[in-house]
């Protein structure tokens, strides 16, 4: 009876980053670089204000678009940090983790045959979404350009059927970051068109070398601009499940419904901890941002002496060197690390056919365990040249 499935779910798979890190996780003595999990616990004072949450018996629904103290909290962080202001009672939501507010984007905006187009190689999470739509994915190959869009190829790939474009800043798996000056280059190409913009910035708090900004503060974008951002990565709390969109009112309105009847609301103890951790920020962001810059800095300098062409990451904990080994495919070379060197890396090919040729390797680790896992990879590189 499987031929009475929905097709378009018959048609995604299982991430290729947890395909490969369930392959290889029964393996022994294997330093993994796979996941992106922050090593960093959840601050104290956000795991206090959860637990006060529950004492307090803040255990009950909460309005469908989330708390409004904490969409307010929302509300003077992006109007803060990244001059953007969004009205807590009519453009902020609330969502189970930035993933649902990426789907509840996807099914508000898309409809059958649309297009959009994502900067390749990219995060796995969003074409399967966009497939479930209805829609259909269209990749820009990105690894001449930097791992990002230029106004010449965004403007190359946009047709009649192209409803939106994402845009990851910085990006997994290549920490690329779009400058300010890149980001108005881009925003001359798709002012004016009836194009949505999903502005994906879950890793805006770690940005290493210019400030964050968000292309709805630029020409006028904000109107056809979809914000996703969440606490999972610059608080360490992936587990809490919070992320959130910000976009105009006409479009808050009709995600709201989509997110209504996916989730009715966020988990209210975790929209708690959250409100502590937007009230509280700096510190810790300040903080987790210098350490994750002396990784990349470490980590790029290993991997450049090694000889491997890579791009230096300016943001998130990723990077993506170009890493090649006879005729291996990238998945095959990943096992071969996994079982020669008892290293993990992700396949490149995890994140689009213009990822193969390539390897992802987080630096969301201690620098004992980053040290280790680069000596591994050396010795491997040697071994086999």
């Amino acid at each position: 009876m499987k031929y009475l499935l929905n097709n378009n779910v018959k048609n995604i798979e299982i991430s290729g980053i947890r395909k490969f890190f369930n392959l290889v996780s029964g393996e022994k003595d294997v330093v993994s670089l796979t996941i992106g999990q922050p090593d960093f616990h959840t601050p104290d004072n956000v795991k206090k204000a959860g637990i006060k949450a529950i004492e307090n018996n803040f255990t009950t629904y909460t309005p469908n678009q989330g708390v409004l103290d904490l969409r307010k909290a929302i509300h003077r962080y992006y109007e803060a940090n990244y001059e953007l202001n969004y009205q807590p009672e009519s453009e902020i939501i609330v969502t189970s983790g930035a993933s649902e507010a990426i789907d509840i984007a996807f099914r508000t905006i898309l409809s059958p045959e649309d297009e959009v187009i994502l900067p390749s190689p990219i995060y796995p999470g969003y074409e399967p979404l966009i497939t479930l739509a209805g829609a259909k994915s269209v990749h820009v190959d990105t690894t001449n350009t930097g791992f990002k869009f230029t106004p010449e190829t965004l403007a190359d790939a946009i047709s009649e059927k192209t409803k939106c474009v994402v845009l990851p800043s910085p990006s997994n798996p290549t920490g690329a970051a779009y400058s300010k000056q890149e980001l108005q280059a881009l925003a001359e190409v798709l002012h004016g068109k009836e194009i949505f913009i999903l502005s994906d910035e879950i890793y805006s708090e770690i940005i290493y070398d210019f400030a964050h900004t968000s292309i709805a503060s630029i020409s006028n974008l904000k109107n056809q601009t979809i914000v996703i951002n969440g606490v999972s990565k610059s608080h360490s709390m992936t587990g809490f499940r919070i992320g959130y969109t910000l976009a105009p009112e006409w479009i808050s309105e009709e995600m709201l419904k989509v997110h209504q009847y996916n989730v009715s609301c966020a988990a209210s103890i975790s929209q708690y901890a959250a409100l502590e951790a937007l009230t509280t920020y700096e510190k810790h962001t300040t903080h987790i941002k210098q350490v994750y810059k002396e990784r990349r800095d470490y980590v790029y300098k290993r991997l450049v002496n090694m000889g491997l062409e890579v791009e230096q990451p300016q943001g998130a904990f990723y990077i993506f060197p170009k890493l090649q080994l006879n005729d291996l495919s990238s998945f095959d070379l990943g096992l071969s690390l996994v079982h020669d060197a008892k290293l993990a890396l992700v396949p490149g090919s995890s994140f689009s056919q213009n990822g193969e040729g390539y390897m992802r390797l987080s630096y969301a680790y201690h620098e004992d365990i980053l040290k280790e896992g680069l000596d591994r990879l050396e010795a491997f590189l040697k071994e086999k040249s």
